[in-house]
């Protein structure tokens, strides 16, 4: 069955092709009938894709990539010849009409394209959801949660949001009622395959719908609302569909993308409220990532909106709390900066609030205050990485020049590093000379592919390499980025990497007999391998114990693995097939409890050691050494219970 032909070429006609190509690039006159951009298929600095609208046609003089309006969705969307055409003719309102493959005259279509259909379940969906918030009793929770935070019904409407009713099968009924199929409502992510069949993926949660740039729904995020909700992760996310992948989408870029492309500017925010808030008080460039760090592919995302292909690239301005958390995201950012001809800003609040509590508490202009008051995230690393060093002592300013020495020399303007090197003096209060050769230094260590001065020591064997070695997954990138090549594998000789191989595989096979409070307070560097460690984020972005004991063994080991890495996928399966030491439920129990708790007294140990060396640096006298020796006290406390509820035998 195909297309008639005379509907293909009335599509390619009417299809303005610098609309279509201009929804996912900014493009510039480039002469007579011709407009560039930035190449969407590669990764570029200087545009070399072209566009013609008087032919119809685009070609890239980077890649060599080339074609009509037709092919291009075909590529930027990922769809069939067949699921292109039908999405152009949708946009122009056309119908189509088909005929089988001899050309035997016209034939019943029984489905539109797979993807059409997915993003058809979605829409619905959507609508769905938008309608149980408005009107369901339940309801009410979602609609006070906004209340609460000063966002209207209007504002509801406006971006979609809905609630997904608590019994577990609403959303299903009501889609095949729509004559959708089960494989088509789990394709799409919206239900999930359990022992007792199929179920509604989100229950009882107030839900924000995800859009890709076309305006097309393709996924949820989810925020917990009660109390008895099984899932304790306060978000969830649409697992990686055929439409949804979380590392390629940003919350709101559907109705941030026209005023990004006027005023070249990117406001990157935390959360689905954030985004609201910053729109509702006029910051409308807002747009957030969906559960996952700010990464490679979202930065490609935004430098085709912002049409980042020369020194004037704009402006990116990254929000977040002012947490210890918040820091850290922040200075991932920092390390993604140097993709961007775009200038890179921090907005973090005085008093920490993000976004939509500001809006809250002091209204929209204190919103718009926040961002007009950015930083440069240059400025931010520098002086978080000195925040970390007693800058009082001789030694702590050495510490500190080593320290930020490499983060100068990591920014790519080399006609802004050296006035970054002098603010740097000042702020060590030292002499410029020294802290320009010790950045000189530095950048010619980066250039020749050094880590900037950092050394290896006893983890070596760990991280699969010689000291300094940073092919592994390392504290540098601790989400779902992994760099290549493929993670080294853990030495079975490291009684770290044993003891955590074995939590691994109970928080795999034998979730329902993990101790679910221990193990969902284990923080992201609580394993020091860092293969585990990628799996156990792969753990906690699967949804951790708490979904773990909810679905079945099939189901969650599938979606572990769908949020590991390829790198590390092989991995999961060994663990999920590994045999267990032992045998008999009451062994397995205490064994399973045993190496959960054994991780639990690693990570306190380590922590023990840096409140140590910190109680070691304080003045006996200062402000702060009570409540380090407080904090070490209590640390030490919680070793003390841990061992007594370890097993002799682990």
């Amino acid at each position: 069955m195909r297309i008639r032909q005379e509907d293909v070429e009335l599509v390619r006609e009417r299809s303005r092709i610098e609309e279509v190509v201009g929804e996912h690039v900014t493009l510039k006159q480039a002469g007579v009938g011709s407009m560039k951009g930035l190449c969407p298929f590669h990764d570029e600095r200087t545009p070399s894709f072209h566009v013609r609208p008087p032919v119809g046609l685009w070609h890239c003089f980077g890649c060599s990539e080339g074609g009509d309006v037709i092919s291009f969705v075909q590529k930027i969307d990922h769809l069939t010849f067949v699921e292109a055409v039908e999405r152009l003719a949708n946009r122009i309102g056309h119908t189509l009409r088909y005929e089988d493959d001899g050309g035997k005259g016209p034939v019943r279509r029984d489905q539109v394209g797979q993807r059409q259909r997915l993003v058809e379940a979605n829409r619905v969906a959507a609508e769905f959801f938008a309608e149980q918030l408005a009107t369901s009793p339940d309801g009410l929770a979602g609609r006070t949660f906004l209340s609460q935070r000063d966002f209207d019904r209007e504002a509801a409407a406006h971006f979609g949001v809905g609630f997904s009713p608590r019994s577990g099968e609403a959303l299903l009924r009501y889609l095949r009622g729509k004559a959708f199929t089960d494989d088509e409502v789990v394709a799409a992510g919206l239900a999930g395959r359990g022992q007792r069949g199929l179920y509604d993926r989100f229950r009882g949660r107030l839900m924000w719908p995800i859009r890709d740039l076309t305006g097309d729904v393709v996924g949820f995020g989810a925020r917990r609302l009660f109390d008895d909700d099984r899932i304790e992760a306060k978000y969830l996310n649409t697992s990686d569909t055929a439409l949804y992948k979380k590392s390629q989408v940003l919350y709101g870029v559907d109705l941030a993308k026209r005023e990004i492309g006027r005023t070249r500017q990117v406001v990157v925010v935390e959360g689905y409220t954030d985004v609201m808030a910053c729109h509702l008080a006029g910051v409308q460039t807002a747009v957030a990532t969906c559960g996952t760090a700010f990464g490679a592919d979202h930065i490609r995302i935004v430098r085709r909106l912002l049409g980042d292909d020369s020194k004037f690239g704009g402006e990116v301005v990254f929000t977040f709390d002012g947490d210890a958390a918040g820091q850290k995201a922040a200075l991932r950012a920092f390390e993604e900066d140097q993709r961007f001809v775009a200038q890179t800003f921090i907005a973090v609040a005085a008093d920490g609030m993000d976004p939509c509590e500001l809006r809250h508490a002091r209204g929209n202009e204190a919103v718009r205050s926040l961002v007009s008051a950015r930083q440069p995230l240059f400025e931010f690393a520098i002086r978080s990485t000195l925040a970390q060093v007693d800058l009082d002592t001789a030694e702590g300013r050495i510490q500190g020049l080593r320290a930020a020495a490499p983060v100068v020399a990591r920014i790519r303007d080399s006609a802004l590093r050296p006035e970054y090197a002098r603010r740097l003096a000042g702020w060590l209060g030292m002499e410029v000379e020294p802290v320009v050769r010790a950045v000189t230094g530095a950048a010619r260590s980066l250039s020749q592919g050094s880590d900037g001065g950092r050394q290896g020591g006893g983890a070596a064997d760990r991280n699969g390499g010689q000291p300094g070695h940073q092919g592994g997954y390392g504290d540098r990138r601790p989400d779902d980025q992994l760099p290549a090549p493929s993670l080294p594998r853990p030495d079975p000789r490291d009684p770290v990497a044993r003891v955590e191989r074995e939590a691994l595989e109970c928080m795999l096979q034998v979730p329902q007999l993990v101790p679910r409070a221990d193990a969902d307070a284990l923080g992201e560097n609580a394993f020091e391998v860092p293969a585990y460690r990628a799996v156990h984020h792969a753990i906690l972005a699967a949804g951790g114990m708490a979904t773990a004991q909810e679905v079945g063994p099939q189901a969650w080991a599938e979606a572990v693995r769908a949020e590991a890495p390829e790198t590390i996928k092989h991995l999961v399966t060994e663990l999920v097939v590994g045999s267990l030491p032992v045998d008999g439920d009451v062994a397995l129990d205490r064994y399973v409890t045993g190496v959960v708790l054994r991780i639990a007294e690693l990570d306190l140990t380590r922590t023990i050691g840096i409140l140590k060396s910190r109680v070691q640096r304080a003045q006996p006298d200062g402000p702060d050494t009570g409540a380090l020796f407080a904090d070490l006290l209590a640390a030490e406390q919680r070793k003390i219970s841990l061992r007594e509820r370890i097993h002799p035998s682990i």
